[in-house]
């Protein structure tokens, strides 16, 4: 077994459904978790909280992403830390790709 995980390209490592939205778990050890999420343009993540704080970054494509009573147009490279209880929604405006990084509740 490996001791690391190699990505060459997250945006190929899900394939965007069509009218739809995918999350895929590409790792997960103890609290930590990282998700790829694709999305068709049009869908979204409705606003919602989290009990642990996260990093998010797109990948690919452009969306709309709420962070408590902002929004931002966000595109390839954009990237957001979000602290624990922050209400936040992803809407996508073509087809995009998320990284999603949950990281352990603080201590």
């Amino acid at each position: 077994m490996s001791a690391y995980r190699y990505v060459a390209s997250l945006d190929r490592e899900v394939q965007i459904p069509k009218d739809g939205t995918l999350s895929r778990t590409l790792h997960q050890e103890g609290a930590l978790k990282v998700v790829l999420f694709a999305f068709d343009a049009g869908q979204e993540l409705s606003e919602h909280t989290a009990s642990r704080p996260a990093i998010l970054e797109i990948v690919s494509g452009s969306a709309d992403l709420t962070l408590g009573g902002d929004v931002h147009r966000a595109g390839p490279g954009a990237w957001a830390w979000m602290p624990t209880h922050l209400p936040h929604a992803v809407k996508a405006l073509e087809p995009t790709v998320v990284l999603l990084i949950l990281l352990p509740t603080p201590t």
